[in-house]
């Protein structure tokens, strides 16, 4: 019953936010917000919406390893994972951007979430809202100064849906996410009760790597469709989001103190290893790519990761 409820979770948690997303472009659109815009604020924050509406009800809801366990599960499974099998199954050319702007970005990001946590052991309202403008300073230097940068973010697809429409898949979104969230969190914590494991250890493999399925399925639609800019910079995009935005907007509604140190002493470490190694699998052995090679290189680190938590 407690994979059932996980599956059921992640199912209505992937539907909520692709509906969700659906609305939020078509009332941006009706309101003539450009697509830049569009793409930087009103996608990112639909797409992060399963992870954001996970951390909020298992904050508040008592279970903040989850919450925490969930963001950095999926930054770990985002690369480890998800960049793995698409660069597996397609090589990816990397754009200056990646090492200018966001790579940067995401370290920075990771090391500030590491300091305010390992102080106290739990992230709290002013730290949040540091995490958050951060955010909010970040997309407005996209914006202004690498517009080229972050095209690729906007929606392709710029035809208003009708209101009736757009009404219906925000309502149908906004209910999706709300009981995939319940569903999901109920059924890790049955999981974690029944296989006699932390909640932190449920949260960081299988609820993350589920929360990673839209950002798998996106990857290899456009290796399909044969799109340029693959996936690099929609995951290390999705990464700052889930830091910055996800746990910014979490600690501020309620304070996420860790229970399990397992999360401080070993998957942190985990989550950022591999955003650093990203940087040098995309200048060795040669040029800027990430091929099949250095996606081997990723998801053998995924596994040596995962499969000692179960042990």
């Amino acid at each position: 019953m407690a994979l059932l409820a996980l599956a059921v979770g992640i199912f209505l948690l992937i539907k909520g936010g692709d509906w969700l997303m659906r609305s939020a472009v078509a009332l941006s659109l009706r309101f003539s917000i450009p697509k830049i815009v569009i793409g930087m604020t009103v996608v990112s924050f639909a797409t992060s919406a399963p992870e954001l509406i996970v951390s909020i009800q298992s904050a508040v809801g008592g279970h903040p390893d989850l919450a925490l366990g969930n963001v950095v599960g999926s930054n770990i499974a985002n690369l480890g994972f998800v960049l793995a099998i698409t660069i597996i199954i397609s090589p990816i050319d990397v754009t200056s951007s990646f090492y200018k702007t966001d790579w940067p970005m995401m370290i920075f990001a990771t090391l500030l979430f590491y300091f305010f946590l390992v102080g106290d052991n739990q992230l709290v309202a002013y730290e949040g809202a540091i995490l958050f403008v951060l955010l909010l300073l970040f997309m407005v230097y996209l914006i202004k100064f690498q517009k080229e940068a972050v095209l690729d973010e906007a929606p392709e697809d710029d035809e208003a849906l009708e209101v009736s429409k757009t009404i219906t898949y925000l309502l149908l979104g906004g209910f999706s996410l709300w009981l995939g969230s319940e569903t999901l969190i109920k059924g890790a914590v049955s999981l974690a009760q029944s296989l006699g494991v932390s909640e932190r250890i449920i949260s960081v493999s299988i609820v993350s790597l589920g929360t990673s399925i839209p950002e798998l399925s996106a990857s290899i639609i456009a290796i399909i469709n044969k799109e340029k800019a693959i996936s690099l910079g929609n995951l290390i995009g999705s990464n700052i989001f889930n830091i910055l935005a996800v746990m910014g907007i979490t600690s501020m509604i309620s304070p996420v103190e860790i229970q399990d140190t397992g999360l401080l002493s070993n998957d942190i470490w985990w989550m950022f290893g591999i955003s650093f190694l990203v940087l040098p699998l995309v200048f060795f052995p040669k040029g800027t790519r990430l091929g099949w090679m250095d996606g081997l290189v990723l998801i053998c680190l995924y596994f040596v990761f995962i499969l000692p938590l179960f042990i």
